[in-house]
């Protein structure tokens, strides 16, 4: 850090890049000053679209460049560990998608290639840094619903995907669980930290991922969680936190909420609303802001998204690819319980089950 405007270098040109760029490209304090993908022409065409100056055709000439303050990697999960990796390893700090890694080994690697260059790191988990979110953290935190008893919280898209769609692909780290599932294990995970217990079940797709996939974790407190993903049927997107004297819950969108309720025994229920000013809720001017003030403030870490925290989520996430029998390649043969997994089935309406 060399001035109070940060520098940003994006890589991959995908479409999350181009939402968070956007975003970026309205703060004052923040500027684009590189982009890189594997195809020179795709960063070439991504920095004409948003004014920035410099286009690389490979991920390494963007991690050499030391005009950039930050890399922000947006690339397929399956490639978080290579891409974040390569630019800790030039000493850049890195602001890294979800989910983390594919699994914990790897996440375990980039948070010890950071301590090892002092480099700053953070998941891009922005539901986090959603002012809501950390309302709802606050007022649990303060007893407003009591102990917390229990957390629900589901996330479907509608689909359908074909199989050669990245969501299916094993290779680009495919499944609901990953893409999905990462942010109500991460809610749960914010409320109760790491679980004492897990459990699953999931149907897989002739490819080996998880098309949709359930949860049950459990806590020595007695607090129970019931978790749904799914690339098969569009859901609420809810979650709720219930607690011994109350309940908060979030009607749609939990994981970049404008809105919550909170409900406590004998009193009306009482929204909180987002102000207008902080923007839409797709925005992730919130996680960009806070990366931006831990680097000037010298941090190597985040305290709303911790190391030790998404290295908790990898853990439980690589147990429960574990329960339902999904390995990527790499990790070894998958394997298909019967007894655990329900198949995939041909559909009587004529598409392929979802």
């Amino acid at each position: 850090m060399t001035t109070d405007t940060v520098r940003w270098g994006i890589l991959a040109t995908g479409g999350i890049a181009a939402a968070f760029t956007a975003d970026l490209i309205d703060l004052p304090d923040a500027e684009v000053v590189a982009v890189a993908s594997r195809s020179e022409v795709s960063a070439k065409a991504f920095a004409d679209r948003f004014g920035i100056p410099r286009a690389y055709g490979d991920w390494a000439a963007l991690a050499a460049d030391e005009d950039i303050d930050v890399v922000y990697v947006a690339t397929p999960h399956a490639a978080h560990r290579t891409a974040a990796g390569l630019c800790l390893e030039a000493g850049r700090n890195v602001l890294c998608e979800k989910a983390f890694t594919l699994n914990l080994r790897e996440a375990e690697e980039l948070v010890a290639l950071a301590g090892e260059h002092d480099r700053f790191l953070m998941e891009a988990m922005w539901m986090y840094c959603n002012p809501v979110i950390r309302r709802l953290k606050a007022l649990v935190d303060d007893g407003a619903i009591g102990e917390v008893r229990t957390v629900q919280a589901d996330f479907g898209l509608e689909g359908p995907f074909p199989p050669s769609h990245r969501l299916r692909d094993p290779a680009q780290g495919g499944g609901a669980l990953l893409d999905l599932g990462v942010y109500p294990v991460s809610f749960a995970h914010l409320l109760l930290g790491a679980p004492s217990g897990i459990a699953a079940q999931a149907v897989l797709s002739a490819e080996g991922v998880d098309l949709q996939t359930a949860l049950a974790l459990s806590w020595d407190s007695g607090a129970l969680a019931a978790l749904h993903c799914s690339l098969t049927g569009g859901t609420g997107t809810t979650a709720s936190v219930t607690g011994s004297r109350g309940r908060i819950d979030i009607p749609s969108g939990f994981f970049h909420p404008d809105r919550l309720v909170l409900h406590r025994d004998g009193r009306d229920p009482e929204e909180f609303v987002a102000d207008p000013a902080d923007g839409p809720r797709t925005t992730f001017r919130h996680e960009a802001r806070e990366v931006m003030r831990a680097l000037r403030a010298g941090e190597t870490e985040s305290p709303l998204v911790p190391l030790d925290g998404s290295l908790a989520v990898m853990r439980t996430l690589d147990t429960v690819r574990e329960r339902i029998g999904v390995r990527y390649p790499g990790e070894g043969v998958t394997v298909r319980e019967t007894s655990r997994l329900t198949r995939l089935v041909p559909s009587t309406h004529g598409h392929p089950v979802r």
